[in-house]
Formats: structure tokens, sequence, C-alpha cells
């Protein structure tokens, strides 16, 4: 059946186009539409990320409940928010506040900087859409028990490997796998993009430090974690990202750490592009929908 969007469903779209970065579709329920609104810096990697087709992978629609883990800057956040709509939910999912002294590049003010952006969230997503959507706040550690069960996806979108590369240190994979079989419905998914280790390379290298995974590896965290594999897609492949001993994810765009004063070697990992990514479904496990 030809579905005819309502005019001010248009009108909105062609007035947040007007003003780069936000977005005021109101209960949008076009996902094109919603990703085209917004800046062209936004829309600059979107030929790298797939934001359309990996939103549809993991069944995206809007009125869900929706936990983003680590939103960032904001990159998702900006197309989450008015496409879910007024009915829907999105919920920022971040780091455990013991884990950002870990990280080598830790700074008192950068730590300071990564748990005041927890607490920012809501007002970041109330500036990206004025749709009224429902939003709050919290890390693994600190999921409040209302949210328990009633979570109908959650993202995890190049977050995954920090959480393994403390695992041994600090369990940290294994409180967040906790978390979010508490938080999800019975019949909730999470969603997976993770830069894609090559299978050959050795587990000492793929353990997330150089923020590449094996996607074995990671199918097999979570059976242990007690969830399934739905389904896998090559949607955020690129092949053209052959990692060896060596290398690490921030050698490439939009990073290009270790290229900034070597233009030959930085046209070099332009070419290739960003990473290779695995993206991958998963639901509790023996549940069925």
């Amino acid at each position: 059946m030809l579905r005819i969007k309502p005019f001010f469903l248009v009108l909105a779209a062609c007035l947040a186009a007007l003003t780069p970065g936000v977005c005021t579709t109101a209960g949008a329920d076009d996902l094109e539409q919603v990703i085209a609104s917004r800046s062209e810096e936004d829309r600059a990697r979107d030929t790298a990320r797939h934001p359309a087709e990996t939103l549809r992978f993991f069944q995206v629609t809007p009125g869900l409940t929706v936990a983003e883990g680590l939103p960032g800057s904001g990159w998702y956040t900006r197309i989450l928010a008015p496409y879910l709509g007024g009915t829907g939910a999105l919920y920022g999912l971040s780091y455990a506040d013991r884990m950002w002294p870990m990280f080598s590049i830790a700074t008192e003010e950068w730590i300071k900087s990564r748990k005041e952006s927890v607490k920012n969230f809501p007002t970041a997503v109330r500036g990206y859409t004025d749709n009224g959507i429902a939003t709050r706040a919290f890390t693994f550690a600190t999921v409040p028990p209302e949210v328990t069960g009633t979570v109908d996806r959650i993202l995890l979108i190049r977050a995954l490997h920090n959480l393994h590369r403390f695992e041994a240190r600090a369990g940290t994979l294994t409180q967040a796998m906790a978390a979010m079989r508490g938080m999800l419905k019975k019949d909730g998914l999470v969603g997976v993009v993770q830069h894609r280790a090559p299978e050959s390379a050795t587990d000492e290298w793929a353990d997330g430090n150089n923020g590449y995974m094996k996607q074995s590896a990671v199918i097999e965290l979570f059976e242990k974690a007690g969830f399934e594999l739905v389904a896998d897609s090559e949607i955020n492949a690129n092949p053209q990202d052959q990692p060896g001993p060596g290398d690490n994810v921030w050698r490439l765009p939009p990073s290009l750490r270790t290229s900034k004063d070597n233009p030959d070697l930085r046209a070099a990992m332009l070419a290739i592009g960003e990473s290779d990514r695995m993206t991958l479904l998963f639901r509790k496990a023996g549940q069925t929908r």
C-alpha cells in the first residue's frame, strides 16, 4: 500500500534541514528523512557507517525504547532521537566511572569530561529534537531498577573493545553483559558493530587494546554470557582494511593518529578508509520472537 506522509512531517524535515545538526522531525517514521536532515559533517561519514542499513538490520523502529552504548559525540544519537519519536525512549548507556582512569590517555580533566557527558546526555538529546522523546542516562554499573526488563534494543557501536580490554583487570565486560541481560525485554535485541580483526590474528593482539576483535571471539563471548546470535551482516565490512601486528584501528580515518606528520602514510590510510567492521544481532538465549 502506498503511504503518503502527512504534510506536517515533510514540512518539519525541510525546516530541520535549514538548521544543520538539529533535527526537529517529531515522531518521524522515515529513517531516510531523518538521516538526510542532519549536518553535512554528520552525513559525510554515512558511506562508511551505513546508518540506515545498520538500524534496519538491528530492527530499530519508531516508538521503541533503545539504549545507546557509549553515545560519544552524538553521531548516532542525532539519528535515533528524532527517528524513535515522542512515543519512544532513548537512554545513554556509558562505561562505569571506574573504567575511565584505566585509559592510557586519561587525565584528570579528561576523566571529568567523560563523567559529565553521561549526566549531560538528556540535555544533548533535547538539543537534537523537540519531539518530547523520553531520555535518561546511566552507566553499566548504575542501571536504575525500574529500567529492568523495559528495553527493546541495546546498541553497542564500536564500544565493545574497551569493555573487553579491561575485563581481566576489572571485570568490565562481565558487568556490562549482566547489565544488558537485565535491561532487555523478553524479546529484546542487542546490536553490535565492532572493528573486526582477521581470524588469523593472535588472541593477544585482538584483545581490544588495538581496537580490533575477532568475530568468532565476540560471538563466543555473547554466548557465554547467555545470548545467542540471531543474524550477522557485512553491511559495515571494508575488505581494504587488513590490519597486522603493529597496527591499530586509530591509524585509519577519522583518527589518523599515526600519520599526522607523514603525508604519504596519511594518503595510504585514507585510501583504506574506515575500519572493517562486523555487524551482529543477539538475543537472550532461549527466547523466541
